[in-house]
């Protein structure tokens, strides 16, 4: 990583894109900090920002194990909040205004759950993450060579379907199989803990890097709400900000290349399924990323959710079931197709985040969600845990 950043570019230049391209007709929930209250469950209607906290609805964890979570929120008896553009541009960390409320994570007592290797770009690129050890330079010549062992359209390839298991015997035989082709292209997908319950952070805040990293990037992602029945309710966005070269190391460092302060985002809202929204749309959405550094950096990139190789509902079903229980339900990153590449610093070093560079992750029917990039040491400690959730609940009455 760079040093750190003199100044801030924009981070919300536009607080009307983080919003659904058909936000009138979505049913968008999610959490705010109100200042002298403390966490609340909001949503928008007529763009507006309603206060729908209650006895029944006291955390998102809540509304979503009701039968109907998106027409308990629309019914739900509110209190006027703010405009919701008034809302967005107060929750940029950097000039933000602590006596007003602002953005936090949309989610409070879900676990925090990953899902690993889901797209075969990003599988890839793991095997060159292993074969390289860490070391980015030697990312491009193992790529070469893996790419002309493996090829690169295993994108019909079913997770272990007997044609995955051919495959599975001849590169084995070649001595290039994988742990990580085990879970691309095996039997198990990978399920990994992404973060505690409330360690997320928001649209608006700052993501952090842990400080040994020299070989790291966003990982935009599509992150599915998932109750504790298993049901899938609703989506958001999600940055699963990962270190390349700890990882790369050994996959047994996977904890600490994943989860550190301030390395999972979610974002901005929670948009609940509808008659308007459903796992269908999750399925074809289009994810865009764009990073943006205080150096002139610029790059963009995109992941077409219909190229991910376990569905969704598969990936849930993995989590959560008769082998696993989440009595406050869980959110899942579905996984990611991003894998820079392109140099940034000197050739042959790929890409790795600067300070104070500006990742914006969207599609049209979440919106974006928007972060900027410091050091998990520097950014603001987490301290809100679930015993100060439930005094704060249980002081205001709603427990």
């Amino acid at each position: 990583m760079t040093e750190a950043m003199p100044g801030c570019i924009a981070m919300l230049a536009d607080v009307g894109s983080a919003l659904p391209e058909d936000r009138a007709r979505a049913t968008l929930v999610g959490r705010i900090w109100r200042p002298g209250i403390g966490p609340s469950v909001v949503t928008i209607r007529d763009g507006i920002v309603f206060d729908i906290t209650s006895r029944g609805i006291a955390t998102v964890r809540d509304l979503a194990e009701v039968i109907d979570p998106a027409g308990r929120a629309r019914a739900a008896a509110g209190t006027e909040i703010c405009p919701v553009e008034a809302l967005l541009a107060n929750s940029d960390e950097t000039g933000r205004d602590v006596a007003r409320p602002f953005l936090i994570a949309p989610i409070d007592l879900q676990a925090v759950k990953a899902a690993g290797v889901t797209f075969v770009v990003s599988l890839l690129e793991r095997v060159i993450e292993e074969q390289a050890r860490g070391a980015p330079e030697r990312a491009a010549a193992i790529r070469a060579d893996i790419g002309s062992l493996i090829g690169s359209d295993l994108s019909r390839l079913k997770p272990g379907s007997p044609e995955a298991m051919q495959l599975k015997a001849l590169l084995i035989s070649r001595g290039v199989w994988s742990q990580y082709l085990e879970v691309g292209i095996g039997a198990d997908a990978e399920i990994f803990t992404k973060a505690q319950p409330l360690s997320a952070v928001g649209h608006g805040a700052t993501v952090g890097l842990h400080p040994i990293s020299t070989w790291n990037n966003p990982e935009p992602e599509v992150v599915i709400v998932v109750n504790s029945l298993g049901k899938i309710v609703g989506a958001t966005l999600g940055n699963d900000v990962n270190l390349r070269d700890v990882e790369g190391r050994s996959a047994l460092l996977l904890g600490k290349a994943k989860d550190n302060n301030a390395s999972a985002s979610l974002g901005p809202f929670i948009r609940l399924f509808d008659e308007d929204f459903s796992l269908d749309d999750v399925k074809t959405a289009v994810v865009g990323l764009e990073i943006r550094g205080q150096d002139g950096f610029e790059l963009s990139a995109v992941s077409n959710m219909a190229e991910i190789a376990r569905a969704p509902e598969d990936l849930a079903a993995a989590a959560i079931g008769r082998h696993h229980q989440y009595p406050d339900g869980l959110v899942l990153y579905l996984g990611t197709m991003f894998a820079p590449v392109a140099d940034r610093d000197a050739p042959g070093k790929g890409f790795t985040h600067a300070l104070g560079d500006v990742v914006r992750i969207s599609t049209p029917r979440l919106g974006t969600l928007a972060n900027r990039v410091g050091l998990s040491t520097e950014v603001p400690p987490w301290e809100f845990g679930v015993a100060d959730l439930m005094r704060n609940l249980a002081g205001r009455g709603l427990l």
